[in-house]
């Protein structure tokens, strides 16, 4: 129902742009079709990975990787894949809903999705050529250790 909501308010919005400024609106839905295009190869292969990979991994092999029993290990295992992948945010979300549905640990999920969204190995050699190699560094090895910290903090608060 609030999805719906959603919709209807965005296609409220679009006909008053549209009221407004024929051309302009034309123009920014060109736009955001050239960017949705641009996007969709490579968000089309990271939600294929995702299927094919929880359709060969079992509860019970999540669950010995990174499940709640995992400790230290799962969330090491948990941090790095999540500092290597470059994921957006809104197909990392349900991804951790879906590795949670299926035996995986809440501190896991939680280093896994805060090293995604704050550790960039992949992006680092273009973030040092703007801010510097020891900034990039540094940011990345703090973002990293805060990880953790919000992990074991969420561990605490939900129960896990």
């Amino acid at each position: 129902m609030f999805t719906l909501l959603l919709y209807l308010l965005a296609l409220g919005g679009l006909l008053i742009s549209f009221g407004k400024d024929r051309h302009k609106t034309r123009l920014a839905l060109m736009k955001g079709w050239k960017a949705f295009t641009n996007i969709l190869p490579d968000f089309a292969v990271v939600l294929a990975l995702i299927g094919i990979m929880l359709t060969y991994l079992s509860p019970h092999t999540i669950a010995a990787l990174v499940g709640k029993n995992s400790g230290f290990p799962g969330m090491l295992a948990s941090s790095i894949v999540g500092s290597v992948t470059l994921i957006p945010g809104f197909v990392a979300f349900p991804l951790a809903k879906s590795l949670l549905d299926r035996g995986a640990g809440i501190m896991q999920m939680a280093v896994f999705v805060s090293t995604l969204m704050m550790v960039g190995v992949v992006t680092a050699p273009l973030e040092s050529r703007y801010f510097g190699k020891k900034e990039t560094i540094l940011r990345n090895s703090l973002s990293y250790v805060f990880s953790f910290i919000v992990a074991m903090i969420i561990g605490m608060v939900v129960g896990a």
